[in-house]
Formats: C-alpha cells, structure tokens, sequence
C-alpha cells in the first residue's frame, strides 16, 4: 500500500522529492502516512478534501484484495 500512495501522491505534487511516505502494520490493520511540502498540501488534499478522499478510496480498493483495513493519514 506504501507503494501506491507513494505514486499517486508524486504524480499530485510539485516537488514529488519532498514526497515521504510511512507504513505502519499491527495484524490486519496498516496505517500509511503521507508527508508532502507544505506547499504541496493544497494539492494532496484537494477542494473540500475530495483528492484526499479519492486517495483513500483507491486505496480501500486495493486493500480489499488483499484482505487489509488500511488508514491513509496526511500529515504536516
């Protein structure tokens, strides 16, 4: 899951080597981290969060396949 938000994130950004993400795992459940420039948080999260949201949705997708509860969080 580290991966693709890793993708998707660069692909959004100005500065896609700013881009950091971490993965944290405890059983099924896996909390990815995202951290861009603050400059670049506009554009991660979108008009009222909907890229963000689109984000964890793509991301819910594939995680369903590989039966996982994964956590998407932005953070500063």
């Amino acid at each position: 899951m580290k991966e693709l938000v890793e993708v998707i994130a660069k692909a959004l950004v100005e500065k896609p080597e700013e881009v950091v993400v971490t993965e944290e795992t405890d059983g099924k459940h896996v909390t990815v981290k995202l951290k861009v420039d603050p400059s670049d948080m506009g554009k991660v999260i979108g008009k009222q969060g909907r890229i963000a949201k689109a984000i964890r949705s793509v991301v819910k997708a594939a995680s369903t396949k590989e039966d996982l509860f994964v956590d998407v969080d932005i953070i500063e």
